[in-house]
């Protein structure tokens, strides 16, 4: 798709609402991780250091209640986030009790150029979740311009993430542009061949998922507790693993429309065998056709580590949501931690791109060391998820 960037805003002297994703972990009125916040810098300066007036609209928490008094809690202020943000700016960075009305006007009057504002969670009122055309217009009475970088709430046709782009001219922050690119160069418009890796407990939570990438990718590699479905629905006895037995026509219906599109389906055919789940029980390493009624498959094992490796050695092109095993628990981090060092390092080797995203696998990926060695990695949970399922994000398609 087409969108205007911040290359296309001419931001001195403009009030420009910048949504943001400042819906960061908290402990103890302290943010403990800051990833999220970092990688808004870039869009803040560039707009600050342009002359505009840098308005944040943003998040946190799910408040609950129906009027602004009974939603506004000190639990899910932004006032602390805000603070920290301040930090890793290396500026001073205005509040605001209020998105909207005399004390969100008043603290934008008072903006010079260059000057940044935080605005009060936008999810006190209630409008912002049902995207109120009263409130979008509350908000957009306060700026000149829109911008949007947070592509992890763009699933939700909000006020601050759908509704505003349509009020006033729209651009793309550098976090939803670099993700935009990114996602495009993973399914939209990829070098091929193309692998995507997909893990995770059940396949009944990624069904969409799977059924959108048979059609659109080379080889899918399925793992996790996933994985087990699709072998028992092969006829694969695997004992006491998680397993959806019931969703067993479902896994072949998935491999017959997989075998229609000509994308091979890649499953283990070893694993780590264990009794027990926890960390470092007594286990072995066997064929998937050798698990005992009372053992459990926590890991792809490592001849299928091998053969997933030595095929993405083929690719040019990895989308990856899920990891191969119970990666929390050694040592059935085993699999995916042998292959993120592989796709790293055909990544560094400049004859992949690799592009990842969702809770588990970012972690996945941090414990297995080499995050920073990826082409794209998207903190974006819900919205990575459903882009990869093929749905049309309301935040993306506003910015067309």
């Amino acid at each position: 798709m087409s969108f205007k960037t911040l290359d296309d805003l001419a931001a001195s002297g403009k009030r420009v609402l910048v949504r943001v994703d400042l819906n960061v972990p908290m402990e103890n009125g302290r943010v403990t991780d800051g990833t999220r916040l970092d990688r808004i810098l870039p869009t803040l300066r560039d707009i600050a250091d342009k002359g505009g007036k840098v308005i944040l609209l943003a998040h946190f928490g799910r408040p609950k209640g129906e009027t602004f008094e009974e939603r506004a809690n000190a639990s899910e202020s932004l006032k602390p986030v805000a603070d920290e943000l301040a930090k890793r700016l290396g500026k001073l960075i205005a509040f605001a009790p209020n998105c909207i009305g005399e004390a969100a006007e008043k603290a934008v009057a008072a903006m010079q150029n260059g000057d940044v504002l935080c605005l009060e969670n936008t999810r006190f009122h209630k409008a912002e979740e049902k995207n109120g055309e009263a409130f979008i217009a509350a908000l957009a009475k306060l700026g000149d311009a829109y911008v949007n970088d947070a592509f992890s709430a763009a699933h939700r046709a909000h006020a601050s993430t759908e509704g505003l782009a349509r009020a006033l001219p729209a651009y793309a922050g550098r976090t939803m542009e670099a993700e935009l690119n990114a996602l495009n160069a993973a399914l939209g418009q990829p070098k091929r061949p193309v692998m995507a890796i997909v893990g995770g407990a059940k396949v009944s939570t990624k069904l969409d998922l799977l059924g959108n990438l048979v059609s659109k990718v080379d080889c899918l590699v399925i793992g996790g507790g996933m994985a087990n479905t699709f072998l028992a629905a092969r006829g694969v006895n695997v004992g006491k693993s998680l397993c959806e037995h019931d969703l067993a026509e479902t896994a072949r219906e998935i491999e017959k429309k997989a075998k229609a599109a000509g994308c091979e389906i890649l499953l283990p055919t070893d694993g780590l065998l264990s009794k027990e789940f926890k960390a470092n029980p007594p286990h072995r390493a066997a064929s998937v056709n050798e698990v005992a009624g009372d053992e459990m498959i926590l890991d792809a094992g490592p001849a299928s580590a091998k053969v997933i490796a030595e095929k993405l050695a083929s690719m040019k092109t990895l989308v990856w949501n899920g990891p191969l095993g119970a990666f929390e628990l050694a040592p059935f981090d085993t699999a995916t931690v042998a292959v993120a060092k592989e796709a790293a390092r055909l990544t560094k080797a400049g004859s992949l791109v690799s592009v990842a995203g969702g809770g588990d696998t970012v972690a996945a990926l941090n414990h297995a060391d080499v995050a920073d060695d990826m082409s794209y990695i998207s903190t974006a949970g819900g919205a990575f998820l459903e882009w990869m399922e093929g749905k049309e994000l309301p935040g993306v398609k506003a910015l067309g």
